[in-house]
């Protein structure tokens, strides 16, 4: 099994590292509530996870139907105080974690790690978000949702980061990264690679257009853009849906 990743859509990630297999958020649906998916769904691979990263419990991140698209022994990996949600769809192996907690998938290491990010769930959990590096032979961080941190430093060094530059909509909410912040956010966790996530996937019905609407491709020339400028050693590479990478520098 070689290292590599490949970008499903919005903060799906599957990674690939030292003979581990792990998605990251998984929204598998084409669609999901009032969103609707304009990238293509491929979900080839699916079936020998070793284990699923949740950030935190919003829909687009916690999506329960796309969860119950996979293997029920899988392990997934959650905040502490959402496990319930979970174990109430069958999933056997499920492991509640907090910021600092540390523990082995397979050959590699995760550590959960703090995110910025206020989030609820209604009729449901109240926890704390996440992040997460998943280590091995590299050094793989999944930002999940937030706001740019202090504490970011501490996560030093990366051979990849996975960077979340947008979301769903036309605006964005408290706790998340603009381009302009992930490029930010850049100059903090030098990453020899970024790869920006959560972006140009799924949008609102209220946006149905004759074409798709603008806010699916922009953020990516204006993370680019402010990526060059300030953080000028960081590689980015920009996937389409479906793209895959190595895990660091060529």
């Amino acid at each position: 099994m070689a290292d590599g990743l490949r970008w499903l859509g919005h903060s799906t990630v599957l990674v690939e590292l030292d003979g581990a297999r792990v998605l990251t958020d998984p929204l598998l649906r084409k669609r999901v509530v009032h969103l609707l998916r304009a990238a293509p769904l491929e979900l080839e691979g699916l079936d020998e996870l070793d284990a699923v990263l949740v950030s935190h419990v919003h829909y687009d991140h916690l999506d329960l139907p796309s969860l119950r698209l996979l293997p029920r022994d899988v392990t997934v990996v959650l905040p502490r105080g959402a496990g319930r949600l979970v174990r109430k769809q069958g999933f056997s192996s499920v492991e509640e974690v907090a910021v600092g907690d540390v523990f082995r998938i397979g050959q590699v290491t995760v550590r959960a790690t703090y995110a910025d990010h206020a989030a609820s769930r209604v009729l449901g959990a109240n926890v704390d978000a996440l992040g997460f590096v998943i280590e091995g032979t590299r050094r793989v961080y999944f930002a999940g949702d937030t706001d740019i941190f202090p504490g970011m430093t501490e996560l030093v060094p990366l051979d990849v980061a996975l960077m979340p530059i947008w979301g769903w909509g036309p605006s964005l909410g408290p706790g998340h990264l603009d381009p302009k912040e992930a490029a930010r956010a850049l100059t903090l966790l030098e990453p020899d690679v970024a790869i920006p996530i959560h972006w140009g996937t799924y949008y609102p019905l209220t946006s149905m257009r004759p074409t798709l609407p603008s806010f699916l491709r922009t953020p990516v020339p204006t993370f680019l853009r402010e990526a060059a400028r300030v953080a000028p050693g960081v590689e980015v590479r920009v996937l389409d849906v479906g793209g895959s990478s190595t895990l660091g520098r060529d």
